[in-house]
């Protein structure tokens, strides 16, 4: 059963004008019964076949509007059993990288993902689908190009967008780990964080000042040990000056005190604090390099913001042009299935078609019941039937392939983004 989120891509042999069949196709699937007063309504409806890209109807079961193909040249039956491989290959290759860039839009911007998923700076991504959408004949010529030709130009494309987020991601990722890095270091507690960001120049030399035997150092002690850091800190070792101990700050889990010794016990102090839960920390005030510290962490900051809307603009065009290679691969992969379904000619009707959520089977339903009339199952050029010569081991080859039908219709899902990425 396909996805009641998703937009399905569906095709199949024509049923006479195309403008008249999609205004059918939207009745059949929400239940309208067209006028038969009148030919009024019937002129009214194709009218609006025509001047309306999407025939939705509020309420209904779901959204319908029309799939114009472009002139693809067709090619030969071994020509489209690699190219319909080719393009299920590419298909989960082109939605993962399309993942990939929804995902990192969410990673900077969750709140607002649903604005950054536009076509083109502002069109939402199902109002491309659903409000006329065109193969770009601009930038995929067709006229003249074998399928195999526009496939692979599509995969070039993406493989160049994917390279291309790739690498503003990774630096993006460096610096945004180089700044948490020094973050933590300057809002960690006081056993790890930087103490320039706590102590200043007289905490730091307090009453010893380049003394030749006396040191004072800074010691953190959890917050559950204070009363054993008062009680035994003068006999951690011996040469410790007494009653030298002096509380600076405090954060939730750790209470710093100064104390002073004598540099000669200073490694001894250090062990038996260690054995004792007490975390001796190594700070000497100075002023450059707390300067210099400062500039770069301001630095990082910036920079990271930067890259951040760098990232986040590269993400928005990157997603407008794959969603869009993506799309149209599926229409690549909806006509070739046409071709082997149904044969030649190559004229076949396509529709796009959004259900309501919770209306999915009966959507399922009513297409089957609308298409399959003029779906014929045994009359193929291609499938089912033996063929001789040369190409009946391809066709044994992709037997299972070309026979997995599960509808009277061709169908294809172009997945919800916001969904899919998850």
């Amino acid at each position: 059963m396909p996805s009641g989120s998703a937009i399905w891509l569906v095709a199949s042999p024509p049923d006479g004008d195309a403008s008249e069949q999609i205004v059918e196709l939207d009745q059949k699937l929400n239940a309208i019964l067209p006028s038969s007063s009148s030919s009024t309504a019937t002129n009214g409806l194709n009218k609006l076949a025509s001047s309306m890209p999407s025939l939705s109807t509020s309420g209904g079961v779901a959204r319908v509007a029309p799939l114009t193909w472009p002139p693809f040249k067709t090619g030969t039956l071994s020509s489209l059993l690699k190219v319909s491989e080719t393009c299920n290959k590419y298909d989960n290759g082109f939605t993962s990288s399309l993942n990939k860039i929804v995902e990192t839009l969410r990673s900077l911007d969750a709140d607002s993902l649903g604005q950054h998923l536009v076509i083109d700076e502002g069109q939402p991504w199902q109002a491309y689908l659903l409000d006329g959408w065109e193969w770009n004949r601009a930038k995929y010529r067709v006229e003249g190009k074998p399928l195999e030709e526009l496939v692979e130009s599509l995969q070039k494309e993406m493989s160049s967008l994917e390279a291309i987020h790739k690498q503003k991601q990774t630096s993006y990722n460096a610096t945004k780990q180089q700044l948490a890095g020094a973050n933590r270091k300057r809002t960690g507690n006081l056993s790890t964080r930087d103490l320039s960001t706590v102590l200043n120049k007289e905490d730091s030399f307090g009453l010893i000042q380049d003394s030749e035997y006396l040191e004072q150092l800074y010691v953190a002690v959890p917050k559950n040990s204070i009363k054993d850091w008062h009680a035994n800190y003068e006999s951690l070792t011996s040469m410790v000056v007494p009653r030298s101990s002096i509380e600076i700050v405090s954060d939730e889990d750790f209470t710093l005190f100064s104390v002073t010794i004598f540099r000669k016990v200073k490694d001894e102090f250090t062990q038996k604090a260690r054995d004792h839960k007490f975390v001796v920390r190594e700070f000497r005030y100075d002023e450059d390099a707390v300067q210099k510290q400062q500039s770069e962490q301001d630095e990082l900051e910036r920079s990271e913001k930067d890259q951040w809307t760098d990232l986040l603009r590269l993400c928005r065009i990157n997603f407008s042009e794959a969603f869009q290679v993506l799309v149209h691969l599926k229409v690549i992969r909806a006509f070739v299935e046409c071709v082997l379904r149904y044969g030649l000619p190559a004229h076949y009707f396509g529709a796009f078609v959004k259900p309501e959520p919770k209306q999915a089977k009966k959507a399922v339903q009513n297409l089957q019941t609308y298409f399959a009339p003029f779906t014929p199952k045994q009359d193929r050029q291609f499938g089912g039937k033996k063929k001789s010569g040369g190409d009946e081991g391809l066709v044994g080859e992709y037997q299972s392939m070309m026979e997995a039908e599960l509808f009277d219709f061709v169908l294809f899902e172009v997945d919800d983004v916001e969904i899919s990425s998850r």
